[in-house]
């Protein structure tokens, strides 16, 4: 089972779900933060690390002595990586997306060489796993690294994906393959807009979803009456608790800290199992 959580906006907690459901499960456990920009699931999860590795694209080197300036590297590179002068070609590495274009040079003057871009950190949780990816400052190949986290999906085990925030290339390549899709909203006219993206990107998608209303009670009931006009299954409402706000800064789980709140992540839990 795969069960991805999402947002169409930062900050409408996210995070916060996909970690009480994770722990709230008694099975194995998987569960990836593919927000690699700013992953921060192991402040709540994971205190053990179990292993760490680093994460490297392919981009390419040329030589110039071999190198005769046809251009066809530059004809094939569709992200500008490669730029032909008249006595030269430069390689922009940040906006390589390793395509593997080196392969149309006729006098094989490029070779592909190791880049950086960041770092996979797995943790053990008693039955979890936490998979965290953390992207290099300054990289912009958010893609490529959370195909990488995503390797350690376990077909045995239930996999849990905290996504990126928004609707852009990140979150597409982290709900690719879901079975299913938790939209975290809050009732107010930022989160029904961002909600309303959300929605059209995984009706392209064709992903089954339903949405999870934070902090109810802050705002208007839009969301809600939204929900309802588009035929879309309303999961849980967390409510609007100091109590939860103040765990959160704690860096703690709500499910530990308030035990009357591990009825509802379980029932969420159950909906989705029923669901699938």
């Amino acid at each position: 089972m795969i069960i991805t959580i999402a947002s169409g906006k930062g900050g409408t907690g996210k995070t916060t779900v996909a970690c009480n459901l994770a722990k709230i499960i008694k099975e194995d456990v998987v569960l990836l933060d593919c927000d690699v920009e700013e992953p921060n699931d192991s402040v709540f999860i994971g205190k053990t690390i179990i292993k760490e590795e680093d994460v490297h694209t392919l981009i390419p080197s040329v030589d110039d002595a071999l190198c005769d300036n046809c251009g066809k590297c530059s004809e094939f590179c569709n992200y500008n990586a490669i730029i032909t002068l008249p006595d030269k070609v430069i390689v922009y590495p940040d906006m390589c997306h390793s395509c593997g274009g080196w392969i149309v040079c006729p006098r094989d003057a490029i070779t592909p060489i190791g880049r950086n871009i960041g770092k996979i950190t797995v943790f053990q949780d008693g039955n979890l796993e936490l998979v965290q990816g953390k992207i290099n400052v300054g990289v912009v190949l958010s893609p490529s690294l959370i195909r990488d986290v995503k390797e350690y999906i376990s077909p045995n085990k239930i996999n849990i994906i905290d996504s990126p925030p928004g609707t852009s290339c990140p979150v597409v390549e982290t709900i690719r393959g879901s079975e299913f899709v938790v939209l975290v909203t809050e009732p107010t006219p930022f989160g029904l807009h961002d909600l309303i993206l959300s929605v059209g990107l995984l009706r392209m998608t064709d992903t089954p979803f339903g949405v999870v209303i934070n902090r109810a009670g802050i705002g208007d009931k839009k969301v809600q009456e939204y929900c309802r006009d588009e035929n879309i299954q309303m999961l849980l409402e967390i409510p609007n608790d100091i109590e939860i706000a103040k765990v959160y800064s704690r860096g703690k789980l709500i499910i530990d800290e308030i035990p009357k709140y591990r009825e509802l992540f379980q029932s969420l839990y159950d909906t989705i199992k029923e669901i699938l």
